[in-house]
């Protein structure tokens, strides 16, 4: 019976969320599911706790809501990311153009983990944390070699990568869609004819699947309500007080690294309010569900809205899931190494020990998974290339769920953030949006 009548008043306030008016934007709406499921988790947590029978058998119904709008944006997340990047080779007039973006952005994307692992390095000193009180002796598989995780971005199977059967595998349809996209521009220069056919095609279908994605955003409310209710109703307080120190540190280095982002901002002349209210929604889904690749839906909706043009905006969200994550790759790997450096006799902040550090950050945030728990392979990677212990890693995946909501959050930003940066590097105006109209309704 508990069950029933929990069911039936996340319903209602389902319910609720459609009767606001259409003229509300998208982004209000998703705050008022915010607010909606946190009130809703809250009661359940306050009122019979976590562990409660009846509580879970709920929270398996509402995931329902929330699961499934997660698995929608997967599964139009691989053809968005295939069509968009095609069809804005499509557009670009030379293989030059496409190779200019793809330097820049990337070099941008590196450049901002580095500064994320000297912000997380900083935090970390200035409050004190060390792993002096961390004498756990936890095991974790070791990570693998730099060279392998380099020799495994290449695809192998497109067919197989279009499943998302590996963590890379965004990367992997990447890769494939570039080398068909320069096929693409090779064919309109040498056969005309045949390139404008294809040419054609490619943008029809990119249209199609855009539809679809744009009726999966429209239940981003829904998603979004389901997704933090369970969150809030899902931890018991006892594990958020365990490890407070480390969760708090987590969370002022990332709102740092988010304060050196405005800054950044404020640099190329973008208005930081402006910017915030457009990337409200999308955080706030990498917040609750802890999937840069689930985002990239909305990662590129949100940028197109900025202003940035479909040929960066689509790599940008794409190299974002696996490369270049800021709070994963950056805060989280250099976070550890500030804990551990000093009980090995080593002073992280000497000017050659750095030199060694933050490129081997930006090489280790290449092939981070764009999903739950990215964070704990990047450590992985960066210790083990440091030769430093990895004990630490397996203390802390108690804890990886809480901190990994704020790390994926600042990972999506930072792939906006590396696209603001090379649309203002290159120049780039907005390309003609198929669809205005649509694109500024969901907004």
């Amino acid at each position: 019976m508990f069950v029933l009548i929990a069911s039936l008043v996340f319903c209602l306030l389902c319910f609720a969320l459609t009767r606001l008016p259409a003229t509300v934007p998208l982004s209000r709406k998703v705050l008022a599911g915010l607010l909606l499921g946190g009130l809703f988790g809250l009661g359940l947590q306050l009122g019979w706790g976590a562990d409660d029978a009846g509580v879970q058998q709920t929270l398996e119904w509402v995931n329902i809501i929330g699961g499934g709008y997660v698995s929608l944006l997967k599964v139009v997340m691989m053809p968005l990311v295939f069509t968009s990047i095609l069809s804005a080779i499509n557009k670009l007039e030379q293989a030059q153009s496409l190779g200019k973006i793809s330097a820049v952005l990337i070099g941008s994307m590196l450049t901002l983990v580095m500064i994320a692992g000297v912000v997380g390095m900083t935090i970390t000193h200035l409050s004190g944390l060390t792993a002096a009180l961390q004498q756990s002796m936890s095991t974790i598989d070791s990570a693998q070699t730099l060279p392998a995780l380099l020799l495994s971005l290449v695809p192998t199977n497109f067919a197989a990568d279009m499943a998302g059967s590996r963590g890379l595998s965004v990367i992997g349809v990447v890769i494939f869609t570039v080398l068909a996209g320069v096929a693409l521009l090779q064919l309109k220069a040498e056969h005309p004819q045949a390139g404008a056919r294809a040419a054609v095609a490619i943008d029809t279908l990119q249209l199609w699947v855009m539809k679809m994605v744009r009726v999966v955003i429209a239940l981003t409310p829904y998603g979004v309500m389901a997704l933090i209710a369970r969150v809030v109703a899902h931890y018991p307080l006892s594990e958020i007080l365990s490890l407070l120190g480390f969760i708090l540190v987590c969370y002022v280095a990332i709102l740092a690294m988010f304060a050196v982002h405005m800054v950044i901002l404020l640099l190329i002349g973008q208005n930081p309010l402006h910017y915030l209210r457009e990337v409200w929604g999308v955080l706030t889904f990498a917040f609750i569900s802890r999937s840069s690749a689930a985002s990239i839906p909305l990662s590129i909706e949100t940028q197109q809205r900025l202003g940035v043009p479909s040929s960066i905006a689509n790599f940008a969200a794409s190299f974002g899931a696996n490369l270049g994550q800021n709070g994963c790759a950056g805060i989280y790997p250099a976070m550890m190494v500030a804990m551990i450096a000093p009980m090995l006799g080593i002073n992280p902040f000497d000017p050659l020990f750095l030199l060694t550090l933050l490129p081997v950050i930006a090489l280790g945030s290449i092939g981070v998974a764009g999903v739950g728990g990215g964070g704990t392979f990047a450590a992985l990677i960066v210790l083990s290339t440091l030769n430093f212990p990895i004990a630490l890693v397996g203390v802390m995946i108690a804890i990886e769920p809480l901190v990994d909501m704020g790390r994926t959050a600042l990972n999506v930003n930072g792939s906006i953030m590396a696209a603001m940066i090379t649309k203002r590097l290159l120049g780039k105006q907005p390309l003609a949006q198929a669809e205005p109209p649509q694109t500024q309704a969901a907004s």
